[in-house]
């Protein structure tokens, strides 16, 4: 299990109080969550500067790292993306702790593949050598991530909804296939700074929408230099209700994207067990 955390706004907007001083903080879940889990095994924040990512990353407790409330402090940003660690697949080091990043690319990820070790060749198979080779951790996050932008390359015209469908359809027909009774728990945020998409397998997930400016429950001041030739807007996404905002439970199996106007949509059709598609996206793995 982990804690993610993604927002993503009209206007650079400052986040620290959702991360470290709400009702119930990422900082709070990272000591002890909703169901007296505790998430101690790193924390990661990825905030957007000129459409590139600015990561930083500590294989250590949030709740025990000053760090954390630092870099949390002074995160200003359209598209910020949050993860403290439980760790399940891979050791607890620096190269296993969320956001990942490739390019202009950070991803996070909650839940657990099972069996890991045997799904890990399917999933090498599906990613290009360009992708095989940037993995530098063990997780299975790290390698849904590079196997979700293989998918991607391969599909030009592909939305990332779409990529999501396909992509983690397929993960979890092979998880099918290797342990029918197995629990998967696939919750990821994928964004580029400019699109953020995700899906809900497996564990909770809760978004809430921000419409006008208005003073913060917690700090009692705007978290905005407002341009008032604009109508402001934000979705945050996380794990679990944060404040007292009207927090609304995404719906188990399902795909969503945020609008380019900032709402959330979240797609009809629920994500699937499909293993085979009619179109060329697996890939031949290195002799």
């Amino acid at each position: 299990m982990c804690r993610l955390y993604g927002f993503r706004a009209t206007e650079p907007t400052k986040v620290e109080c959702t991360l470290v001083h709400a009702q119930n903080a990422l900082i709070i879940q990272s000591s002890r969550d909703r169901s007296g889990t505790s998430h101690l095994n790193g924390w990661g924040l990825a905030t957007y500067r000129n459409h590139q990512p600015q990561i930083e990353r500590q294989a250590r407790a949030a709740v025990e790292d000053a760090d954390f409330r630092r870099v949390a402090g002074r995160a200003y940003s359209n598209t910020v993306l949050a993860h403290v660690r439980r760790a399940t697949v891979g050791r607890v080091a620096l190269e296993n702790t969320h956001p990942f990043c490739h390019g202009p690319w950070a991803f996070v990820h909650n839940g657990t593949l099972p069996r890991f070790d045997e799904l890990r060749p399917k999933m090498l198979a599906a990613m290009t050598p360009e992708h095989r080779t940037a993995i530098r951790g063990e997780t299975d996050s790290e390698h849904i991530f590079h196997m979700l932008l293989s998918l991607y390359e391969a599909t030009p015209a592909g939305s990332l909804p779409e990529i999501l469908h396909i992509g983690l359809g397929r993960l979890v027909a092979w998880c099918r296939e290797i342990d029918p009774a197995a629990r998967i728990g696939l919750n990821v945020l994928l964004t580029d700074g400019g699109r953020l998409a995700g899906a809900r397998w497996g564990r909770t997930l809760h978004y809430v929408e921000r419409a006008g400016v208005h003073d913060c429950e917690i700090c009692g001041f705007p978290h905005i230099r407002h341009d008032s030739r604009q109508t402001y807007r934000a979705v945050v996404i996380a794990s679990e209700p944060i404040s007292n905002e009207a927090w609304r439970e995404i719906p188990e199996r399902s795909i969503f994207a945020v609008l380019p106007e900032i709402a959330l949509q979240i797609d009809p059709q629920p994500l699937m067990e499909t293993a085979a598609y009619d179109d060329p996206i697996l890939i031949k793995p290195e002799a």
